[in-house]
């Protein structure tokens, strides 16, 4: 045990290393109009768009802000707010609502010292209005709206008399607000801003000075045109707000790259990343879950992430601000998958000519650097760049294969002759024959023949690598030691994978199902999937990948489960996984980057994030199940 700690406080600190040679996305690598113009068309108007905190709303391309602060008896005033992150025991609790993809409508209560007041907003093309509700006032509480410039734009803002305003260029600012604010000295504001006492609901207009009960009239419209939308999808339109919730709220404005982009969390932007972090497979699942409902952020997220490519060729781990990268290792390869699952619903043949060559280089480079013997391996590059902490070691490798401090990779040793572990790993020969299919059938429909055949090439060729992990005996595919040639019975999730890659047989799916996921000593229980089998020594740590379930193992098992006919387990595994998600979120709001597999909590550690993205595709699999990503 002491060991698997000091090795987590490795990972820890190679996960937030800095390099500052990493390529940013830049314009140059795009190659079609129509994404330029979707990348224009998405950065503007009022939205969410700034990371730190989560009661701004600012204006796009100027920059013009405006914040809801509060201030309570006796405490500071709290001029940054972000979700219920417990992480960060901050006093005040975000609870996000109902809320639009793209800021026309949101709401979030927030409770602090024993209050607790509702905000909703409503904006259209330059207009924006604000209506703070209290709900609960026990004690003194002032609520302060400020003037801001985001990004460094430039601009003015000023007060003039009871109202704030913004010069931008030729375009003027008015923020009217309904009643008389107070005139408070003891409340220290370093901007512009309107105090009010919390007594009763104030209103506040951008653009044409409005009145309360038209700015109540605005929301009521907004807000009922939302949940039209949601009970399309009937007994899904909990989860569908759910989903829609999280991915609005972490969408923001990356003003280094002048894009939009949905990290898969703010609090990880802001605290550990100084501005934002893109996950590769992290941001190809977010992608394709914005598929169900807005195309123009699922293409963003899936090209932002596959124009992230290394000079190497590799679709990297993550990318984040400062040019901070991982050099060494790439992440699961989704991408073709995604892709191909997005272009099935959409059919724009633009969107594959805009990010084929980046996955055909990606494809191909797995074969190249990741080759252990036969097989294909978890790696970690050498790395050069100065500064770069980590390359060429088991820690990158584990990295690599998203699943951080997993039991499965406990003891494996790393071969720094191939940079890869002595490991044969079922998961990624899986993910990767399914790659080669994908983006066999992206090329067949680009009319790329020759790239075609040679992705059909390779994808028999692992096939056929791949069938021979089958365990006849135990009715399931095993990882095996390539350094001694011994099998590894340490099951998760993964071991599932050739179901996705579609390499097993009906009968031996069947197997695979009756056998372990239904065994309650593995996989199967009341909450479902644990990322490591029950059985396994490490489950009980309960702490990321040992024993707790992850959104996107279920999600890929479920996909698998669709290539054949395994009415009994798919069932059970989209019914459980929506109904874990739906506990959390009704509970108080929350989408957790993790779940406890014994109680479903995922508030019982401290290394779960609150309001993670990916958590959403719990119940994302639902919506597939029921029929509503099908071609449009």
């Amino acid at each position: 045990m002491a060991v698997y700690k000091r090795s987590f406080l490795c990972l820890i600190l190679s996960l937030f290393s800095f390099s500052y040679c990493f390529p940013q996305t830049q314009p140059d690598k795009i190659k079609t109009i129509q994404y330029s113009e979707l990348q224009n068309n998405l950065c503007k108007g009022w939205n969410t768009w700034y990371n730190n905190n989560m009661l701004t709303h600012a204006y796009l391309p100027d920059g013009f802000s405006i914040t809801l602060g509060l201030k309570g008896w006796g405490t500071r005033f709290l001029e940054e707010n972000y979700k219920v992150s417990k992480q960060l025991e901050r006093p005040e609790e975000l609870i996000p609502g109902l809320r639009s993809d793209d800021g026309s409508y949101t709401s979030m209560v927030v409770r602090y010292d024993g209050n607790e007041v509702l905000i909703e907003t409503a904006a259209q093309g330059d207009e924006l209005v604000l209506l703070i509700t209290p709900n609960v006032v026990k004690s003194y509480l002032k609520i302060v709206i400020q003037a801001g410039i985001n990004w460094n734009k430039p601009g003015l803002i000023g007060r003039e008399g009871n109202k704030l305003v913004g010069q931008f260029g030729g375009k003027l600012f008015t923020v009217s607000p309904t009643k008389k604010p107070d005139t408070d000295p003891f409340v220290q504001t370093a901007l512009p801003a309107l105090i009010f006492s919390s007594s009763s609901p104030v209103g506040i207009s951008v653009g044409e000075e409005k009145s309360l009960e038209e700015i109540v009239g605005i929301l009521r419209t907004k807000k009922q045109e939302l949940i039209n939308r949601s009970e399309k999808y009937g007994s899904l339109s909990n989860a569908f707000i759910a989903m829609q919730t999280i991915l609005a709220w972490n969408t923001i404005y990356d003003d280094e790259s002048k894009r939009v982009i949905t990290p898969v969390s703010r609090w990880w932007n802001a605290e550990y990343w100084n501005g934002f972090v893109l996950f590769d497979w992290d941001t190809y699942f977010a992608s394709y879950m914005f598929s169900l409902f807005n195309k123009e952020l699922a293409y963003a997220n899936a090209v932002e992430i596959t124009k992230a490519i290394t000079p190497e060729g590799f679709i990297p781990n993550y990318i984040a601000a400062y040019n901070n990268g991982s050099w060494d290792r790439s992440q699961p390869p989704v991408g073709s998958f995604i892709v191909n699952e997005i272009y099935g619903k959409y059919q724009e043949k633009w969107f594959l000519e805009e990010v084929y060559d980046e996955l055909l280089t990606w494809n191909r480079w797995w074969v190249n650097n990741r080759s252990n013997g036969e097989y294909l391996s978890w790696g970690s590059s050498p790395v050069t760049v100065p500064g770069y902490k980590g390359g060429n070691d088991f820690l990158g490798s584990i990295l690599e294969s998203g699943l951080d401090n997993s039991p499965m990779y406990d003891s494996i040793s790393f071969n720094t002759d191939r940079h890869v572990m002595e490991m044969a790993d079922v998961g990624l020969m899986s993910f990767y024959i399914r790659d080669c299919k994908a983006l066999a059938e992206i090329s067949a429909a680009l009319g790329k023949k020759q790239e075609e055949k040679e992705l059909q090439k390779r994808a028999s060729h692992y096939t056929t690598i791949l069938k021979t992990l089958w365990n006849e005996e135990d009715g399931i595919f095993y990882n095996k030691r390539t350094d001694n040639g011994e099998i590894s019975k340490k099951l998760s999730p993964t071991n599932f994978y050739p179901l996705l890659a579609g390499v097993c047989t009906q009968k031996q799916a069947e197997r695979m199902m009756n056998e372990h996921y239904f065994n309650p000593e593995e996989f199967y229980g009341e909450f479902v999937m644990p990322s490591i089998a029950r059985n396994v020594p490490g489950y009980s740590d309960n702490t990321y990948w040992r024993g707790r379930i992850w959104a996107p193992m279920n999600f890929l098992v479920y996909m698998g489960m669709r290539n054949y006919n395994l009415p009994d387990a798919r069932n059970d595994l989209v019914q459980k996984s929506n109904r874990l998600l739906m506990k959390s979120w009704l509970e108080n709001g929350a989408i957790y980057e993790n779940y406890n597999a014994d109680t479903g909590q995922g508030d019982d550690v401290h290394n779960a994030d609150s309001f993670y993205h990916w958590g959403a595709l719990l119940s994302f699999i639902s919506f597939i199940e029921n029929g509503y990503l099908q071609a449009e």
